[in-house]
């Protein structure tokens, strides 16, 4: 059993040794455990910091391409490589890479295929409680898309089954985290998660720039993602409120007849009609 822990980073050469330094070298059931680190064009000599700390693996990106992409570079790497289990966790130190063996045992159980790591939001005291809230309400929306029953969807401390990386096919340029879930329930993997701790925080998160940005580029993910995975819900629920918005005018357009008015509304008549059209 070959165990991956990959980790993509931009920028991270001053809080990577501390992620590489903790990540278990010895896991029951684990015949032998190798890092991976993906270099998301980094400027800060990232890439020469890694192997100097050993790191077996190491995939360089030429310019910035994002966290997806990120991701996505490290699954092919991982298969390509042999992995039967692959951990991704962050960069920046986020997470307490001691819960990588909590992480997997679900995938060496045979019990799931890919397992998310619950930083249990509400008690990061680092967070504000806009943001506690916000990610509540993202990861409850990624719960009703998908069908999982994740309660941190945004994050990023997740194992995954060899089998259930080459059935993932990442398209996101922004994060990955809801994508997979989306396209996870989809397909019909087994999902779990379990508790994990992180750490301090080191930095401020890369990943947007405020508040608003999050919210826009995450909602725009989880629908884009739905509409790829579940498209006959979407075009039909889509066209069914279309079409319910046709049906509506030519009701009002048959009151307004009924009492010799119709001629003032031949337009709103002719709107509905469209509407009913696109609809079905």
């Amino acid at each position: 059993m070959k165990l991956i822990v990959q980790i993509p980073c931009y920028n991270e050469a001053e809080t990577l040794r501390s992620v590489v330094e903790s990540i278990p070298r010895s896991i029951g059931g684990v015949d032998s455990i190798e890092v991976l680190v993906i270099d998301d064009g980094s400027s800060d000599g990232t890439s020469e910091l890694a192997r100097s700390l050993g790191v077996e693996h190491v995939v360089r990106h030429t310019r910035n391409r994002g966290l997806a992409a990120s991701f996505a570079t490290g699954l092919d790497a991982c298969i390509r490589l042999g992995a039967d289990v692959i951990v991704n966790t962050d960069g920046d130190n986020q997470y307490c890479q001691a819960d990588i063996p909590l992480l997997i045992e679900p995938i060496l159980q045979g019990t799931a295929d890919i397992v998310v790591g619950d930083r249990q939001v509400r008690t990061i005291p680092h967070f504000s409680q806009q943001k506690k809230r916000l990610q509540a309400i993202g990861s409850w929306t990624v719960r009703m898309l998908s069908g999982t029953q994740v309660p941190d969807a945004p994050s990023g401390f997740r194992a995954f089954s060899r089998e259930a990386a080459l059935r993932l096919n990442i398209v996101s340029s922004y994060s990955h985290t809801l994508e997979t879930l989306v396209q996870a329930g989809a397909k019909r993997m087994a999902v779990t998660y379990v508790p994990v701790r992180t750490n301090a925080q080191m930095r401020e998160s890369r990943l947007f720039r405020s508040i608003g940005q999050y919210v826009q580029r995450s909602a725009a993910t989880m629908l884009r993602a739905y509409a790829m995975y579940q498209p006959l819900k979407v075009f039909v629920g889509g066209g069914a409120v279309v079409a319910l918005l046709g049906l509506v005018g030519v009701g009002l357009f048959l009151f307004y007849f009924a009492q010799g008015n119709g001629s003032g509304h031949v337009q709103s008549l002719v709107l509905s009609a469209v509407l009913l059209i696109v609809g079905f």
